[in-house]
């Protein structure tokens, strides 16, 4: 798996646990860091994206829903719906990706 794809999929992990267990996310992210980890880089990278996505959920959210009027967004799946939200953060947020 290339560097960047494990960091993401790491976010991917706190944003789902967080999203359906409520988990706090800080405490989630380091010990998923425990379990898995990465280099300093890209655990800053995986930081990012947790703590960039987080506080814009609810914008993210209406974002998708509105571009997906026919894909309820409570009927979306909870990873699919992170998978999202990565997504649009990367893209219209961050603009780190090309």
């Amino acid at each position: 798996m290339k560097p960047r794809t494990r960091a993401r999929s790491l976010a991917l992990q706190v944003l789902y646990e967080v999203d359906i267990a409520n988990h706090p996310p800080g405490e989630v992210f380091q010990t998923r860091l425990g379990e898995e980890p990465l280099a300093n880089d890209l655990a800053e990278f995986a930081r990012q994206i947790i703590f960039g996505v987080l506080p814009l959920n609810h914008n993210i959210d209406l974002l998708i829903a509105k571009y997906a009027p026919e894909w309820p967004f409570d009927q979306i799946a909870a990873i699919d719906r992170n998978i999202l939200r990565m997504a649009v953060w990367e893209f219209a947020v961050s603009g780190e990706t090309p």
